[in-house]
């Protein structure tokens, strides 16, 4: 219960609360749309869904400056390619914060002068690059990953050289595509951080990919993907060991 208590008192962790509750409503309407006396659960479900949509604008208002801050740490990464992919993403971040303001103000009355489908896509544009260098970033990782625990499995070959049945990948695996799916479970096994935030922006990228129509999809891929990037980021602000750290 303390840990419930601590994880809902943070703005990260009610507004990943409130996503999950999003997406699972949208998933759920897509599930019983097609069946016949469910119109009135599928109403209130996209009622709740619009709520809680509504609900969490508030809690994204002060991203904007989170969004700064995490731009100005990652300018101070060592490793190259982390710092140019996780500042391009955060820059791209704070305009799609900004984007999302705006459209709130649009939301809320307070001005009827923005035009709400060009800042939309605006903000879905900005959001895919930010969700797509984190995915380079991400694929970076892994590659350091995997070169770690062949090199790792290298050295214990190499030690174990004067047995005849000593382990390897290539015996066990003769064919490069599932020696190469063996050894990114082994890499990825090693690291949860780095499993989660993969997992967590491949989740994310379906919605500006949908909107934009890039990859269109439907609510239920939508709903689902977004259910698990949620899930992913509640563990993650629940346990912050296991937020992939900027080296």
């Amino acid at each position: 219960m303390d840990a419930f208590t601590r994880f809902t008192n943070q703005t990260q962790g009610r507004d990943r609360l409130f996503r999950a509750t999003q997406y699972t409503c949208m998933l759920l309407r897509y599930l019983l749309e097609p069946k016949a006396g469910k119109e009135k659960v599928v109403m209130k479900l996209k009622k709740l869904e619009s709520s809680v949509s509504t609900g969490r604008k508030w809690f994204r208002l002060g991203n904007v400056v989170h969004a700064i801050q995490a731009t100005e740490q990652s300018i101070h990464a060592t490793d190259l390619v982390p710092r140019l992919c996780l500042t391009l993403a955060n820059l791209n971040r704070v305009i799609y914060f900004i984007c999302d303001t705006i459209l709130w103000v649009r939301s809320v009355g307070l001005t009827s002068g923005i035009n709400k489908e060009k800042w939309r896509t605006r903000a879905a544009h900005h959001y895919y690059y930010s969700l797509l260098l984190s995915l380079v970033r991400d694929l970076y990782e892994i590659s350091l990953q995997m070169k770690r625990v062949t090199r790792d499995r290298a050295k214990k070959e190499k030690s174990a050289s004067q047995d005849p049945l000593g382990y390897s990948v290539a015996d066990e695996e003769t064919e490069w595509l599932q020696s190469f799916l063996l050894l990114l479970f082994r890499s990825l096994k090693q690291h949860p951080p780095l499993l989660l935030d993969t997992v967590k922006n491949l989740c994310d990228i379906l919605n500006p990919l949908d909107q934009l129509g890039i990859y269109k999809s439907n609510p239920g891929i939508i709903g689902l993907g977004g259910l698990v990037s949620s899930i992913a980021g509640m563990i993650t602000v629940a346990y912050p060991q296991m937020k992939l750290k900027t080296r």
